[in-house]
């Protein structure tokens, strides 16, 4: 677990995340919503073939932020390829737990629209 702040929130500072999503509002809201945090936001993929782009380029992912539906493609390959890397993965969708195949609910889960104390804590849990 990451240690925590004076408030009692969690220390995200340098946090390296990786966001999968392809509606721009929510990305660009989730950007500042990490920014916020304290956390590097380090790819921001809005298609499946973007993602796996930025995988291939090697930049270091301490977590990653994937919108389960991308334009009409499942996320679920990029979060494997994720996944044998050991990075920690936070699913994120408008359905909540139903929306995420069962193989994939042991990761955490972003139930859209969601605020800020929501992804702090979600990416405090998945991470070792």
């Amino acid at each position: 677990m990451l240690s925590e702040g004076r408030d009692g929130s969690c220390d995200l500072t340098g946090v390296k995340v990786f966001i999968v999503e392809d509606e721009s509002l929510v990305a660009m809201q989730l950007e500042d919503m990490l920014l916020d945090l304290g956390c590097d936001v380090v790819g921001l993929a809005m298609r499946i073939k973007g993602a796996h782009e930025i995988i291939d380029s090697g930049i270091p992912i301490d977590v990653a932020i994937l919108d389960v539906n991308v334009s009409g493609e499942t996320v679920y390959p990029v979060a494997e390829r994720l996944c044998s890397s050991g990075v920690p993965i936070v699913f994120a969708t408008g359905y909540g737990r139903e929306g995420v195949e069962e193989r994939w609910h042991g990761c955490q889960i972003l139930q859209k629209p969601y605020t800020l104390q929501q992804i702090e804590t979600s990416i405090d849990r998945s991470r070792p």
